[in-house]
């Protein structure tokens, strides 16, 4: 869709469970607070709040994508669906033509035969409950004919297809529109409560990866690990290459992307279609082990691939983490429950 908008930046999404020790530990470790000092706990209870506000917004994106892409493609049937008609509708006035030639030279000849003039019916559904006054024609008709009522009945197939699939349409649009309240309310809902922190919290939690440890902006040694193909060494550079760009919810890149529309746009660098969900995306390749990954693979996180990245070696990841937070790297392990895919 054409209509995606950025939101204003805000946290992060983190997989829920120990989301308090991880980013108490965290504030300790980056300095914000003192090491031996506990974080009040309604700080922590908004942490937790906000974390469990951008997971669901995550998966509520990703619902969003489907949604959207069923849209897409439903369009391109209904697109086609039209365009068939109107060519089978040019054929059909085709036929009638040639067809009303022989009824012409037919009254010329001594009168309109009845079953002929139902040719001339502006309702397919009368011509064709009738179409048993075809024996009554000559034979020099009937071929003629013939063609006419299978081209009369697939055009009321294709008409009845074409509007099966615009209800269909209309409630993939429905579900898009739901999808994206959902994920704006959420996401308004994680402003308003990260905007209630102290600015030195609300700093130190936009630092803070998804693992606890801080974020990294630059390159990080990703030792001497070799991509498993040279498809996935163009899709890492794609990836590397969109470092720093923002998060943008519903989003596939160029300037902005979110965590799957990353993984897709990087790979249509290397001439690979992927799908646009991160569920999909899971089952876009070979499962390989964690323990085997290497760069270029996908990362799927959470039982239900609400989270996707791409490895990049030495136990670090590349991925738009969230709104607010730039496509950059992260450890591997920034959740629990990482699925590898080899594309």
């Amino acid at each position: 869709m054409g209509s995606h908008r950025r939101l204003a930046p805000s946290g992060f999404d983190r997989g829920a469970g120990a989301a308090l020790c991880v980013m108490s530990a965290a504030a300790a470790a980056l300095g914000v607070l003192p090491a031996t000092s506990a974080v009040a706990a309604p700080h922590d209870d908004t942490r937790a709040e906000v974390d469990r506000l951008y997971e669901e917004a995550e998966k509520a994106t990703e619902a969003f994508n489907e949604a959207d892409e069923n849209a897409d493609a439903l369009r391109e049937e209904v697109g086609g669906s039209q365009d068939r008609i109107a060519r089978q509708q040019e054929h059909i006035n085709s036929l009638r033509e040639t067809l009303g030639s022989l009824a012409g030279a037919q009254y010329r000849s001594g009168g309109l035969d009845p079953s002929l003039a139902l040719l001339f019916s502006d309702d397919p559904d009368d011509y064709l409950d009738k179409a048993s006054a075809l024996d009554r024609i000559s034979v020099h008709q009937a071929e003629e004919l013939k063609d006419l009522q299978t081209a009369m009945r697939e055009l009321a197939q294709e008409r009845s297809e074409a509007t099966r699939k615009l209800g269909e349409l209309d409630k993939s649009r429905k579900a898009v529109a739901s999808h994206k309240r959902t994920v704006e309310k959420k996401l308004a809902r994680a402003r308003q409560l990260l905007g209630s922190l102290p600015s030195d919290e609300r700093a130190a939690y936009d630092r803070v990866s998804r693992s606890g440890r801080s974020a990294r902006a630059d390159l990080p040694d990703l030792g001497s690990a070799a991509p498993a193909s040279s498809r996935a060494e163009a899709a890492l550079a794609a990836a590397r290459s969109a470092l720093g760009k923002p998060y943008v919810w519903g989003a596939n890149g160029p300037s902005g992307f979110d965590c799957s529309g990353l993984m897709q746009w990087s790979y249509a660098q290397a001439g690979v279609s992927l799908p646009r969900t991160s569920q999909a995306q899971r089952f876009a390749g070979r499962q390989v082990p964690l323990s085997q990954a290497q760069p270029g693979d996908l990362v799927t996180y959470r039982n239900d691939a609400s989270h996707v990245a791409m490895y990049m070696g030495d136990g670090q990841v590349i991925h738009a983490p969230y709104p607010g937070a730039p496509v950059r790297y992260d450890p591997v392990d920034m959740i629990p429950g990482a699925t590898v895919t080899r594309v």
